[in-house]
């Protein structure tokens, strides 16, 4: 897929809702709960607005809402479920209204549920945002869903902001359909910064060819969040699903590709987590880690290609991925945190560790090293440390590794602590396979790779012929 965002130019909202109303095959409805009717607001403040809205409303209080879209048994408003039930009603209304009299138009159905900063700012602003669209008159719809989180400190400025993003999506759902970056990037015109787009889900029988893992890359690889998500069958989910006061253990790791020793490592490191005291197992999930550094580090440059090939590694594995820009560890600390995770365990290997331990304390030696230790090693965190062989094959661990001298007494209170701690129980003779290894076995033309990676890893190589593998060798 060509890199296209050199040549991104970035427009005005004005412009987008202009040529939106100037298009007079594109016709819809706008249902905003929550944070006024900014979106359509926009349409309206442009003018021309009569060749493009059928309809908008604002189900503000609860009653009204729970009686036109149903009662929300959960409670919130805010939330995904809400918003389909928003687009299901409104769209389906349009068909029904309005399928006869407008039959050469493109229909389109706007939701939004927006719960924006409140005056004691206990809410910090979020919301839902999503679309059903056709893109030729008479065809089948398609759904744009996408999560945000509101940046801005009071409550119009987050209004405002939500008024330019649903212009921007709109806009992007009619003009860059087969531009799946510009799609992205077109999100935050205007409100870089504003806003953080954590979550977009685009299907539909227009969009079957669109992987919504290359979404999410786009999203983090330009900025819009810092985290997304998907699940072990490539979809889209969001934190809030299923994080919120549940243990959480991350992988972070190359996964090129991922071997035996990996395996180990989710399940030695998921074994000892799970057993901690503070942690319940019915509420505690694994997740793996890929990081935009990971992905960039060998070749200079993001390769879609490559990347995909990393997540279907990972999801034959069953394994749900976040695909972050946290370099460091403690951004993706501060974005668990914001949902609530009870217990966070990281699992990394002891060479990483130890380069996390020495950036430290060279980053912090102006007095704030004992504040940056903390910050990272919180009392819900723990470190999980998986050894390695070094070269005279002396195992390395957690409690024999080097560190800088003066950083030695905090480390060992992080051991004493048991906020580090090493894993216990991992197996030995699978600590000499080395990814690269591997790789250069597959490419060749080796067979004894395929006793180095789990079956399905082997699969799934095989099948795409991964790393130079050709299928006539074997």
């Amino acid at each position: 897929m060509a890199d296209k965002s050199s040549e991104y130019q970035i427009l005005k909202t004005e412009q987008k809702s202009l040529e939106i109303n100037l298009n007079n095959s594109i016709y819809g409805t706008f249902a905003e709960i929550g944070a006024g009717q900014e979106v359509a607001r926009n349409f309206f403040q442009v003018g021309a607005a009569a060749g493009t809205i059928a309809k908008t409303m604002s189900a503000y209080d609860k009653n009204y809402s729970d009686a036109i879209y149903g009662i929300e048994e959960s409670g919130r408003y805010v939330c995904e479920s809400r918003l389909y039930k928003m687009l299901d009603h409104e769209y389906g209304l349009m068909e029904e209204r309005l399928s006869e009299s407008h039959k050469d138009a493109t229909f389109f159905a706007f939701a939004d549920t927006v719960a924006a900063i409140n005056y004691s700012r206990t809410i910090k602003g979020n919301g839902w945002l999503g679309i059903r669209f056709q893109t030729t008159p008479g065809g089948k719809p398609n759904d744009l869903v996408i999560h945000t989180r509101m940046m801005d400190n009071n409550n119009p400025q987050q209004q405002e902001a939500v008024g330019i993003l649903g212009v921007n999506l709109i806009y992007a759902c009619f003009h860059y359909a087969n531009d799946p970056e510009s799609f992205i990037r077109s999100l935050d015109d205007g409100i870089k910064g504003r806003v953080m787009v954590d979550l977009v889900r685009l299907s539909g029988p227009s969009f079957k060819h669109i992987d919504n893992r290359v979404l999410g890359l786009y999203l983090v690889k330009h900025g819009l969040t810092e985290v997304t998500i998907f699940d072990e069958n490539s979809q889209s989910v969001h934190a809030s699903e299923f994080l919120y006061k549940k243990s959480l253990m991350v992988v972070r790791g190359n996964f090129k590709p991922p071997t035996l020793v990996t395996a180990d490592v989710f399940m030695s490191g998921f074994n000892q987590f799970i057993a901690e005291e503070s942690v319940d197992p019915e509420k505690a999930y694994i997740i793996t880690e890929l990081t935009m550094d990971y992905l960039f580090r060998e070749t200079g440059r993001i390769e879609v290609e490559d990347f995909v090939n990393r997540a279907d590694l990972l999801c034959a594995l069953g394994h749900k991925v976040i695909i972050s820009n946290c370099n460091d560890h403690q951004a993706l600390i501060n974005y668990m945190n914001y949902y609530r995770v009870l217990n966070l365990g990281l699992v990394i290997g002891v060479k990483e560790l130890q380069q996390i331990i020495t950036e430290k304390y060279e980053q912090n030696q102006d007095g704030r090293l004992l504040v940056a230790m903390g910050e990272l090693f919180t009392r819900h965190i723990k470190v999980y440390a998986y050894p390695k062989k070094d070269v005279d094959d002396t195992l390395i661990t957690a409690a024999n590794m080097s560190v800088p001298e003066g950083i030695k007494f905090l480390y060992k209170h992080l051991l004493d602590s048991k906020q580090i701690k090493d894993i216990k129980i991992f197996n030995k003779e699978q600590l000499s396979i080395l990814p690269w290894e591997v790789r250069e076995s597959i490419a060749s033309g080796k067979s004894d790779w395929e006793k180095k990676v789990p079956k399905k890893v082997k699969n799934v190589i095989k099948k795409k012929s991964l790393f130079g593998y050709i299928k006539s060798r074997n």
